[in-house]
Order: C-alpha cells, then sequence, then structure tokens
C-alpha cells in the first residue's frame, strides 16, 4: 500500500527527486573525499612538516566542503517542497474521493476516522517523504561508498565491517518489527479519541442539560489512557533503538582504535589511515542509524498507507452513468416503482416495495413513526444513497441514469439536520444559488419567515458561526429552507424541515410557500401531524412498508396506523 501510494503521488515530480538525487549523490561523494584528504594532509603534511602541502590540501577541502554544504542545502529545499507538495495532492485526494461517497460509505467508516486519514495519516507518510529525500537516498550511498573507501584505506580492519555492521541492522531489525503492530493500533486509538471528543463538542447542551460532565470525562479519559498506553509502549522501543545504535558505534570506535593502534605500531598501517578508516567507519554506521530514522517511521506511514489506500480504493455505491441523460421535461414528477433499499449486510430491507408518485402542483407527505425509513426514502431522490431494487424516477427517467448535476439542479433540499456553514447569511443562501442577488435572497428570506430576525442580525452580511450555532434551531431551519427557496426548482424535498418551528410560524410559512411552489412537486417529510393535514396526498410508512395513501380524511377511515398517529398529537375536537 505505501509503495502504490508513493509511486502514484509522487510521479508527477519525477524531476525534482532526480534532482534531489543527483545533489544528495554529489554532496556524499564530497563527504566521503573529506576523510581522505585529511589522511593525506596527516600522513604527507603534518608527518614530513610540510606547510605548503597543508596548505594546499587544506584548501581543496574548503572547497569540497563548501560544495557538499551547498548540494546538502538545495537537495534539502527540493526535498521539503516535494514533500508538501505530495501532501497537498493526497489530502486533496482523499477530500475529492470522500466528496463521492454516499451516506453508506461515509457510515461505514465514520466521520472521526476519515477526519484522522485526512489530516494524521497524511501527515505520517508526508514526513516519511521528507526524510526519505533528505536521508534515505544519502545513507546507501554513504554506507556503500563509506565501506569501498575504508577498503581502500586498509583492508586488514575489514573484518569489523563484517561484525559491526550486521550487529547494527540485526538489532534495529529486532526492535522495528515490534513496533510495527503498535503502530497500527495507536492510529485506531486515535480515531477513537477523535470520534469521542467530536462527540462531545456536538453534544455538549447534550451532556450539559443531563449532567452527565463526570460521564464523558471517564469516558474521554479511558480513551485517551488507551492511546497514552500505546504511545508509551512505542515510545519505549524508540528509547531503546538509539542506545543501542550509540552502543555499537562507541564499542565499533574503540575496535578500530584498539586493532588499528596494533597494526600502526607494526608498521602495517599509517596513522593517517587509521583516522581515515576510523570517519569512514563512523559515516558507514551513521548512514545505518539515517536509515534507522526511516525504520522508525516506515512502519507507521505504512499502517497509515493503507488507512489512506483504504478511502482511496473504496468506490461510492453512487455511481455517475456511463451515457447520463442530460435533458428532463419541463414537467415536475417523482415516481416511486417498487423501491427497495438494504443497507450491506442488513437481514431485512429499510424499505421495500414502495410505490408513489409525487406530481407537480401538488404536495404529497410521509410521515410514519421513528425508523419507519422516511429520511431514507427522501435520500433516494437526490441519490445520496442509491436503491437496491426498483426504481426512483424524476419526470419519467431513473435517477441513476440522469447527469448528476442536472438532475440536483432541479432539487432544492432541506435536511433533517439544517447545517449552515461558517460565513454570512449572504453565503450561505448562495448555496443554493450563486448569482442570487439580493432582492432574492430577501423574498425566499420573506417566504421563510426569516426577514425579520436576519435584519435583527444585521442583514445579509450579518455573520454565521460553524453549523449556525449563533442562531436557533428555529432560526437554522428557516434559513436552510430560504436557502433551497433561492434555486426556485422544481421538486421541494423537505425532510422534517418544519420540526423546530412554533405552530404560528409553521402556518405562516406553509401559507406563504403555497404559491411559490404551485408549479413544482413537493415532498414533505414530517413527525407532526399538524404540517401536514392540507396536504394533497399524505404517505405512511411503518417497517419500510407504505401502509396507506390518500388525503387527511381518507385516511382516517382507511389506515389504522394514521389514526393512531393523529390521536396521539391531536385532541378529539382538532381530529374532527
Amino acid at each position: 500500500m505505501l509503495n502504490r501510494l508513493l509511486v502514484f503521488y509522487l510521479r508527477p515530480y519525477r524531476k525534482e527527486l532526480t534532482a534531489i538525487l543527483a545533489l544528495q549523490l554529489v554532496g556524499t561523494i564530497a563527504s566521503l573525499y573529506l576523510p581522505s584528504l585529511n589522511a593525506d594532509i596527516i600522513d604527507n603534511g603534518v608527518a614530513r612538516g610540510d606547510n605548503g602541502y597543508i596548505l594546499s590540501t587544506g584548501g581543496w577541502m574548503l572547497a569540497v566542503s563548501l560544495v557538499q554544504i551547498v548540494c546538502s542545502v538545495v537537495a534539502v529545499r527540493f526535498g521539503a517542497r516535494t514533500a508538501m507538495a505530495f501532501g497537498r495532492d493526497v489530502r486533496s485526494g482523499i477530500f475529492h474521493r470522500v466528496g463521492q461517497f454516499s451516506a453508506r460509505e461515509v457510515a461505514t467508516f465514520g466521520a472521526p476516522s476519515l477526519i484522522t486519514r485526512t489530516t494524521n495519516d497524511v501527515q505520517q507518510v508526508q514526513m516519511l517523504v521528507v526524510m526519505m529525500a533528505t536521508m534515505f537516498v544519502t545513507a546507501p550511498i554513504m554506507c556503500v561508498a563509506g565501506v569501498i573507501m575504508a577498503l581502500r584505506e586498509d583492508i586488514g580492519l575489514s573484518w569489523l565491517l563484517v561484525v559491526c555492521v550486521p550487529a547494527l541492522i540485526i538489532c534495529i531489525g529486532l526492535i522495528v518489527s515490534r513496533m510495527v503492530p503498535q503502530f497500527r493500533l495507536m492510529q485506531d486509538r486515535i480515531d477513537q479519541v477523535n470520534r469521542v471528543l467530536r462527540e462531545q463538542l456536538t453534544g455538549i447542551r447534550v451532556v450539559r442539560a443531563f449532567v452527565r460532565e463526570k460521564a464523558e470525562t471517564t469516558r474521554f479519559a479511558d480513551a485517551n489512557e488507551r492511546l497514552t498506553d500505546t504511545a508509551v509502549r512505542v515510545g519505549r522501543l524508540q528509547a531503546m533503538m538509539f542506545p543501542t545504535v550509540m552502543l555499537i558505534l562507541n564499542v565499533s570506535s574503540v575496535a578500530v582504535l584498539w586493532f588499528g593502534a596494533h597494526r600502526v605500531d607494526d608498521g602495517e598501517m599509517q596513522v593517517g589511515a587509521l583516522t581515515a578508516f576510523l570517519s569512514y567507519l563512523l559515516q558507514i554506521l551513521m548512514s545505518v542509524m539515517m536509515a534507522t530514522f526511516i525504520s522508525i517511521m516506515i512502519p507507521r506511514a505504512a499502517v497509515c498507507a493503507e488507512r489512506i489506500m483504504e478511502v482511496l480504493d473504496t468506490d461510492s455505491s453512487v455511481r455517475d452513468p456511463e451515457s447520463p441523460v442530460v435533458e428532463l421535461p419541463t414537467r415536475a414528477e417523482v415516481e416511486f416503482a417498487g423501491v427497495e433499499f438494504r443497507y450491506p449486510g442488513a437481514a431485512d430491507p429499510v424499505l421495500r416495495d414502495i410505490s408513489f408518485r409525487a406530481e407537480a402542483g401538488r404536495t404529497t407527505a410521509i410521515i410514519g413513526s421513528t425508523g419507519a425509513g422516511k429520511t431514507t426514502l427522501v435520500s433516494l431522490i437526490p441519490r445520496l444513497i442509491d436503491v437496491t431494487g426498483g426504481e426512483v424516477r424524476i419526470n419519467g427517467t431513473d435517477v441513476r441514469t440522469l447527469d448528476p448535476d442536472v438532475m440536483r439542479s432541479r432539487i432544492g433540499l432541506v435536511p433533517q439536520q439544517a447545517y449552515l456553514f461558517t460565513g454570512t447569511v449572504r453565503s450561505n443562501l448562495q448555496y443554493g444559488k450563486g448569482d442570487a442577488t439580493d432582492e432574492e435572497l430577501w423574498e425566499a428570506l420573506t417566504i421563510a419567515q426569516g426577514k425579520d430576525f436576519v435584519t435583527e442580525m444585521g442583514g445579509l452580511d450579518a455573520t454565521i458561526a460553524q453549523g449556525g450555532t449563533n442562531v436557533s434551531g428555529g432560526q437554522r431551519q428557516r434559513l436552510a429552507i430560504a436557502r433551497a427557496l433561492v434555486r426556485k426548482p422544481e421538486i421541494y424535498l423537505f425532510d422534517d424541515a418544519f420540526s423546530a418551528l412554533d405552530l404560528a410560524t409553521d402556518a405562516a410559512l406553509r401559507a406563504a410557500l403555497r404559491p411559490h411552489t404551485q408549479h413544482s412537486a413537493v415532498l414533505v417529510v414530517a413527525q407532526r401531524v399538524s404540517t401536514i393535514l392540507d396536504a394533497d396526498q399524505i404517505v405512511v410508512l411503518e417497517n419500510g412498508e407504505v401502509v396507506g395513501a390518500g388525503t387527511h380524511r381518507e385516511l382516517m377511515d382507511t389506515c389504522p396506523t394514521y389514526v393512531e398517529i393523529v390521536e396521539s398529537q391531536l385532541t378529539p375536537e382538532q381530529v374532527a
């Protein structure tokens, strides 16, 4: 998964990666050349007292050092820019893929997990790219070239390389192998903390209203403690790594000096060569230590890449048609023909054999008990989810064959949970129609009974906080209704959109709405009977099935389920 992710998203940056490789190669060669020059100064300059040779070779060392510094700085700059661009592209890819998901896929992953995958997971892989561009390229070059240069100085000490390097690799491998499952567990624990925190912030009013602060504090503490325990285990393993590296590095240095001193004493090796060999050994071990940094990050990045690719490889169950229909008749009509919807793995369908028609100029209401499938039914029309059986037709055409943009441009949806975006009243209403004029916006607000409170807030440029938290529930609903009214669609979908309104405002809004929607098909999902008494057609749902359809009077005579709902909400005088 990690290889696939890196190859796909780093492909556009081949030139930058080539430049990084070339610069790191030149910089590493320069770094490896310095110990050899230092050995020459000791053996040919210091030992013989030749100051001229010392100065000339020292000047050459300065020039080589300058080349090494410039190459390293430019390579790091290119590497950082490439890694940041990689992270930007991956986040963009996840965002666009999630934007294509239906409600089914979003529910499968969960919002907290998708947030973590888009932020923390991408950051982990991005950091790996930075380390690879700045260190991982250098490490193998330095290791291989360092071995060659060390053997060039003295073959008699080469057995130390055979002992030290494998010992270091084996120790690091054992530690990293234990870190992989812990990193996978850590990402899951981050998801859990994110989910708990998100739920508590979203439901803070409920928590306070039911005096559940202590319970929620305990709940968060448990999730936090599990994450902490996992992070501590990972930290302990990481803490073992660097002392292990330093132990082997220092023991190796002592071994070189001990055995090298004997060779110098026997005349088999010069002091400068011993110094150079020690420098090369340290460079080799340092390259392995740099690879250690990468090895620490690879397991976690691999887990994160796997989670990212799960999102990118998931296809939406709502797919665009290959040859979409882009033209529709002018009449507005929605028809359900034997519709069934079943969640994956569910024993029973949520909806079964749903058949009715909502015509232009008529209001069709959908009512039923909680869990009857009302919201699911409405979600099938704009293809937030797709039917698993039967057809949903708009103006006689199956919605699955329609161009999504054409189909949704004919629909004005007011969801069950009215959501407002950070910005102003104007920017939220213009979600319905981007080029709407002030006159159109005020007209929609007037119909939605929102003109007065918007005026008190300061007009169309009044600030709306994230999620509309600075307005009441009823005001949010009226702004959401106005947002749908601005685009003047052929089909209106009101999913329990009047539940937060008082009876007087509800009645006034419906009265103002009637002439505005006289040429449109209107579907209203409602829990409150008073909202739908005047509907031209009322469809009653129970356990995902239509158990009655007709006007209020007809249903009072023919549908026991509807009678039960009415009598639970209205007095006998109101029913009569």
